[in-house]
């Protein structure tokens, strides 16, 4: 599995959920990844990673090294040469790409064409989330990059982490007839639900009583999550949370040092917990009442797992995919949103409040939410390969 995690968590832990369940198949699971936090997550058995050299994106064309002193050509050649090498160690029998067809600057387009010459027998896969941008953003995009020619040539399979009841990326980004044969639908990626005894665990941690209630503030990697953090804190600045209510934050990591100083501060006068990161996001989902949180994929997978009310309030920059997730799902009865126009402290406040008290109703309808992705997943992985062993003899 190939993810280039220049940005936030989701890549990474999206990653993860998948590989814990092709490790069921039986099978063992190589993850690349140019995560520089991907050694602090619980790594299953079965499933490795090997770490490529990170870059950090700066916009949605430019990318910087994360750490090493050199040029972005020079670190993009580097990773070009580990994700090749290791391809042609592991001679996998499925490559999996997650989001960019080609790559970050087409670093995975080398190792896909060897793929075809050399190595015929592996199937390849891109995996997209249900939402990639605004159409017209898309089509654009992918015109100009020549992802429609990509999608032809070097993929077998396009497995779209979503339902096409919910959003359509074959009619909405226009993808050719011929391309769209490849699509495969698995629905949405269900995540890790902690047990009884994890929640209480987390709960006494937090020293919450059993009467209490708790909110939970994330906005997933936290690299553009400011705002989102500072529009939170004042509302709870302007209404002070009632006595039976507790709040917790998790920034994110890649929160600038700066924004976390403040951050840190107002927690402290509110008497908020604060987290940078948390290995365990799943238990603190668990213990939480209600949710706030940013409109990524994967928070919103990893929420509506456990049944539980949040309010979305989404990004639109430098993709409307946030927002768009956000009104499909908010349209269904899955979670409150707050688009641009209407978000402040007041709306905060008030959106969190109104979850408190009648949390139950959105909470009951994830229980119809389409978390078919693992078993489509696995059941693809085992048809492949028993076509191909036929095909071999």
């Amino acid at each position: 599995m190939y993810s280039h995690d220049t940005f936030g968590l989701g890549h990474i832990r999206r990653s993860l959920a998948i590989a814990r369940a092709l490790r069921k198949v039986p099978a063992t699971v190589l993850i690349l990844t140019g995560s520089p936090l991907v050694g602090r997550f619980k790594i299953p058995r079965r499933v490795d990673f090997v770490r490529i050299p990170g870059m950090m994106k700066v916009t949605n064309e430019e990318y910087l090294p994360l750490s090493m002193k050199l040029e972005a050509t020079e670190v993009v050649e580097i990773r070009k040469s580990i994700i090749l090498s290791t391809a042609q160690a592991f001679c996998p029998d499925f490559f999996i790409v997650d989001k960019a067809p080609l790559g970050l600057k087409r670093e995975v387009v080398e190792t896909l064409h060897w793929m075809r010459d050399r190595l015929p027998t592996c199937t390849t896969i891109l995996g997209l989330r249900d939402i990639m941008d605004g159409a017209r953003a898309t089509i654009e995009d992918w015109e100009a990059k020549g992802i429609y020619g990509a999608m032809d040539v070097l993929y077998d399979e396009i497995w779209v982490y979503g339902d096409p009841s919910f959003y359509d990326p074959i009619t909405e980004y226009r993808i050719p007839e011929g391309i769209a044969r490849k699509v495969i639908f698995t629905g949405y990626i269900p995540r890790h639900v902690p047990s009884a005894v994890d929640v209480k665990s987390v709960r006494h941690e937090l020293g919450l009583g059993p009467e209490e209630k708790m909110v939970l503030m994330t906005t997933g990697g936290g690299g553009d999550g400011y705002p989102v953090v500072n529009t939170f804190l004042k509302a709870f600045e302007e209404h002070r949370a009632p006595p039976s209510v507790r709040v917790v934050i998790v920034t994110g990591p890649f929160l600038s040092p700066t924004h976390f100083k403040d951050v840190e501060r107002r927690c402290a006068s509110l008497g908020f917990h604060l987290f940078r990161f948390h290995r365990f996001m799943e238990r603190l989902i668990g213990a939480a009442d209600v949710i706030v949180s940013m409109g990524g994929y994967n928070t919103v997978c990893e929420i509506i797992s456990q049944r539980k009310p949040f309010l979305i309030i989404p990004r639109t920059v430098p993709r409307e995919e946030q927002l768009i997730r956000a009104e499909v799902l908010c349209r269904r009865g899955f979670c409150e949103y707050l688009p641009p126009e209407r978000l402040s402290a007041e709306a905060v406040y008030r959106k969190v409040e109104h979850l408190l008290e009648n949390g139950t109703e959105v909470a009951s309808k994830a229980g119809d939410f389409p978390f078919t992705a693992l078993d489509v997943i696995r059941s693809r992985i085992l048809e492949n390969r028993q076509g191909a062993r036929v095909q071999w003899a």
